[in-house]
């Protein structure tokens, strides 16, 4: 059976969604989905995304319409896979908690702006993870509030240089959860199209969003 996937792209265009949202079509492509493009929440609403294997946001901050988050939260709870990264999914739509509550988690800092970090592989048996060891990196350092029952795959540990309180803390970076039946992956790497060229971020992003996809 054919697998289609829906990427929905928009919002704040500092995180060059439109750019992004081709990067990926090409991967989805690449391996095997038939795609579909969107740039506008109404496609969340469409009865139809309720038969798609997997749906991926990009779509920084912007509204999201109670009848849209209904029907989206609906098709995952169904059995469509929710996979994204950085702001575009996990940023998006800051006045939804039922778009959060799928999501497993919500941005709320990145103290220092673009800096280097390190990305540890907490579970490298994890089929996403194989192969890929702790890696340097540079961008925001998310700084999420995250759902408990995440099955973390990558975490980063802040320094406390940009806010001495949080020094010391572990922060999840990727993670896999349920909503219903459908299953979510998020990992927040990725804040331009650049960080693409990072193969540990791409192979990532890549390997989650097919584990997600029905």
């Amino acid at each position: 059976m054919q697998r289609e996937a829906l990427i929905v792209w928009g919002g704040w265009s500092g995180h060059e969604p439109e750019r992004c949202a081709a990067i990926i079509r090409g991967m989805l492509e690449e391996d095997g989905f038939t795609v579909y493009v969107e740039n506008s929440t109404e496609a969340f609403a469409d009865p139809e995304i309720r038969d798609m294997s997997l749906i991926v946001p990009i779509f920084t901050m912007s509204k999201i319409e109670k009848e849209e988050v209904a029907n989206l939260t609906a098709a995952v709870e169904g059995g469509v896979g929710l996979a994204g990264y950085h702001g575009g999914m996990a940023d998006a739509f800051r006045d939804s908690v039922d778009y959060q509550f799928m999501v497993g988690g919500q941005w709320v800092a990145h103290p220092g702006g673009i800096i280097d970090y390190r990305v540890d592989v907490e579970r490298p048996e994890d089929p996403v993870m194989a192969g890929i060891e702790s890696f340097p990196y540079r961008s925001e350092q998310y700084y999420m509030h995250v759902d408990p029952s995440n099955e973390v795959l990558a975490t980063t540990t802040f320094s406390g240089e940009h806010a001495s309180w949080i020094a010391g803390v572990k922060m999840p970076v990727v993670w896999k959860r349920r909503h219903g039946k459908g299953r979510v992956f998020y990992s927040s790497l990725g804040h331009v199209s650049a960080e693409f060229e990072v193969p540990q971020m791409r192979t990532i992003l890549r390997r989650g969003m097919n584990w997600a996809a029905r």
